[in-house]
């Protein structure tokens, strides 16, 4: 008995040590899960409290004005609602649509939040002429004096990890997409608790069916927190975290606000090394439309997306994307929100997709400036995450002419010389905003930007700032200041001579200033240069708006200096704006993803040299395209059409230059090899090819040349430098800054054609 009482006792005992050691694991097993669930929780906090998406910051180009007489032809606006995405219908009853017949447009605009205020969608009517707009009237068919589409989005700043998205609320989401994602994707989510067993178990009873997987169970709550907060490997811890913390963000947020994330968050496709984010960015990647004007075919596309944006690619596999989104569509018709005769109507529709994505790349050289003046301003991090906006004068029709104008030069020229690059900065001269940039031969090319970071000489694109130098000393030079075109040997600082001469090898004896620069002259140059202080040349370089450090040296007069496109369009734009200095800008306002103002960004052009000198300056710059190297401008552009400018080439022809200006536009074209190997061309066989073509369909403005306070004209011997009369042979009326003209008359042979026009002067 003792035994069995003995045993009795022993058992219990161990019984009790095993329900101990149970009780003590499931306590263990409870904190852990504890843990695990308050982990849990604090990731999904953490992930939908915070400020958690990343909004590149989105840079437009300037809204096009459609204002009365504007240069605009009818193809060109055309052309402008094609990249905006607006649809060709007969019928113009929505935002985003437009309908041509003929000269006449019917244009419906959409809203848009611009710098200065909202702009509600409105209906208006424009009549083009030959090569301007015509009248503007609104939906009463009242003549107004302008209105503007909006903006396009040329680029953006994006974050680290490459994605990107258009933010959209709820409200802003058309509720046919909302219907269809919820009915194809997670057809339950209403009413389910982050997980659906239903779901778990139709999928798991599908696959063992199939033999494989073909139905996922996954709620499109499990399907954001996967994406926001968990990795994509497959195990079963994975996917227990995974139900977990579906169901935590279920309990603390509303079925409103996970399925907007969700919306925002999925993943839709790629564009390069970008990740397209969202069903809005989606509908621009696409489609180039906003998301809210898309049709049920192009919304059941992008929900067909979400399997597998890869595999059903549109423009990589066009049919497996069709017969997806007819699937989709089918899934429609199952519920009976499509009759039989809708779902064929609309499984017969095409994919209507863009002709390529329209969101980035599209003008890469003019965003790598933008973005490089708002590192100025603004930290990266500002930048790729919280969705600024930002304006800029970009032009697109500008920058399509400049285009034009590269790929027909290019085409004529490199039958000559292969491998041949190109560079152009366009700015508008009353402003000095830039307005077009080209940064290679293939200008939607996103690689080494030749606008920004190509350093290379110059060559006699220097020479208007030692010419500026001297004529700013009136008391000493004016443009018929003789000056010596005689060789000429200079010692330089280290003990070395320096020795120029002539692109012809030849010397001209002496010569009039203004004959010096039109006919660039480098000897003559060199003795000026030396003649005015080499301190006082790298001063003028200084003011009109080089910045770069220069060395002091002789061998700058004649353009040794290597710099940038970008940085001599900086000191033409001063010359070209009467020597009023300005920053070249590239964005005039930023406002926040709200629409609020943060920024504006307004030009204050200070005086940086004696106005009538620049006025001296650009006459002679005036004869050089007239009767000097740059006189081939005049072979595309109308005779009588002004215009001013200088060729540039350097040593062995390894850099073509030119730098001009009409009254609307300052040019600089670059045109060389990569490897800086001769091309051959001089400044005014190779760049001005560009220059003019660009100028000649896009300036309308012939450069103003008016009297200017503290300039006088009179007429002159161009070659003897004495006063003159009008209708003597060789006359010319050449302006002097007030106390430098000539004193001393001289006499002159006539000229009868000038003689017959100053009698017929005199008598009219």
């Amino acid at each position: 008995m003792v035994k069995k009482s003995q045993k009795r006792i022993v058992s219990k005992l161990r019984s009790i040590s095993w329900l101990s050691l149970g009780l003590k694991l499931a306590l263990v097993g409870l904190v852990l899960l504890l843990i695990m669930f308050a982990y849990s929780d604090a990731k999904v906090r953490g992930a939908f409290d915070a400020k958690r998406y990343a909004q590149p910051a989105q840079v437009y180009a300037r809204p096009l004005v459609l204002a009365s007489g504007a240069i605009l032809t009818a193809y060109e606006l055309e052309s402008e609602l094609g990249e905006l995405g607006y649809r060709s219908r007969r019928l113009v009853n929505e935002p985003g649509t437009y309908y041509r017949q003929g000269d006449h447009f019917s244009i419906f605009l959409r809203p848009f939040s611009f710098a200065d205020g909202e702009r509600e969608a409105r209906k208006i009517e424009v009549d083009m002429r030959a090569t301007t707009v015509g009248v503007i009237r609104n939906s009463l068919g009242e003549r107004i004096t302008e209105d503007q589409l909006d903006p396009m989005v040329i680029g953006g700043v994006y974050p680290g990890r490459h994605e990107d998205r258009l933010m959209l609320s709820l409200e802003e989401v058309p509720q046919m997409l909302v219907e269809t994602l919820v009915q194809v994707e997670d057809r339950h989510f209403y009413r389910h608790f982050g997980i659906s067993p239903r779901s778990i178990a139709r999928a798991f009873l599908a696959n063992i069916k199939a033999g494989r997987t073909v139905q996922g169970g996954s709620t499109l709550t499990q399907q954001l927190v996967k994406n926001t907060i968990l990795s994509n490997e497959r195990s079963l811890s994975r996917k227990a975290k995974e139900a977990i913390m579906s169901i935590l963000t279920e309990m603390h947020y509303s079925k409103d606000r996970i399925l907007e994330a969700y919306i925002n968050e999925v993943y839709l496709g790629q564009e390069g090394n970008r990740a397209i984010h969202g069903f809005g960015l989606a509908a621009r990647h696409y489609f180039n439309r906003p998301l809210a004007e898309l049709n049920l075919a192009q919304i059941s596309m992008l929900v067909g997306l979400v399997k597998g944006p890869s595999y059903y690619d549109p423009w990589r596999h066009p049919e497996r994307a069709k017969n997806r989104r007819n699937i989709v569509m089918g899934e429609l018709a199952e519920q009976g929100w499509l009759t039989p005769a809708q779902l064929a109507a609309w499984q017969k529709e095409p994919l209507e997709l863009a002709k390529s994505s329209a969101l980035d790349g599209v003008y890469p050289a003019y965003v790598d400036l933008v973005r490089r003046q708002l590192s100025r301003d603004y930290q990266s991090k500002e930048l790729q995450s919280n969705g600024l906006r930002i304006f800029t004068p970009f032009d697109p029709v500008l920058q399509r002419r400049a285009e034009k104008a590269t790929v027909k030069s290019l085409a004529r020229l490199e039958s000559r010389k292969k491998d041949l690059q190109v560079a152009m900065v366009v700015t508008r001269v009353n402003s000095g905003d830039v307005v077009a940039v080209i940064g290679g031969k293939r200008p939607r090319y996103a690689g080494f930007n030749r606008a920004l970071d190509a350093l290379r000489p110059i060559g006699s694109l220097a020479k208007p700032a030692v010419f500026l130098a001297a004529l700013n000393q009136p008391r000493y030079y004016n443009l018929l200041t003789r000056v010596s075109d005689e060789p000429i040997t200079i010692p330089n600082a280290n003990g070395s001579l320096w020795k120029p001469s002539n692109y012809d090898r030849k010397s001209h004896g002496d010569v009039a200033l203004h004959t010096a620069l039109s006919h660039s002259y480098n000897l003559a140059t060199a003795r000026l240069g030396m003649d005015v202080g080499l301190d006082n040349v790298m001063d003028m370089f200084k003011r009109l708006g080089i910045h770069r450090p220069l060395l002091e040296v002789p061998s700058m007069l004649l353009g040794a200096a290597e710099l940038a496109p970008i940085e001599v369009a900086a000191m033409y734009q001063t010359i070209a704006a009467d020597g009023r200095y300005t920053p070249l800008r590239t964005i005039y306002a930023i406002t926040d993803s709200e629409g609020e103002l943060l920024a504006r960004y307004p030009q204050k052009p200070r005086k940086v040299v004696n106005p009538a000198a620049v006025h001296v300056l650009q006459y002679a710059m005036l004869e050089t395209v007239r009767e000097g190297t740059g006189k081939g401008v005049y072979r595309v552009l109308p005779k009588d059409y002004r215009v001013a400018g200088k060729t540039g080439t350097s040593n062995d022809t390894r850099d073509s230059w030119f730098a001009g200006f009409a009254g609307d536009y300052m040019a600089v074209v670059w045109m060389g090899t990569d490897n800086n190997a001769s091309t051959g061309l001089t400044g005014a066989s190779g760049a001005l090819t560009v220059w003019r073509q660009f100028m000649a369909e896009a300036s309308t403005e012939q450069m103003p040349f008016s009297q200017v306070a503290g300039v006088e004209y009179q007429w002159v011997d161009g070659e003897s430098g004495r006063l003159t009369q009008s209708w003597c042979d060789g006359a010319r009326y050449m302006p002097f800054m007030r106390g430098s003209a000539p004193t001393e008359s001289g006499g002159c042979a006539p000229d009868g054609e000038k003689m017959w026009q100053w009698f017929k002067g005199v008598f009219d």
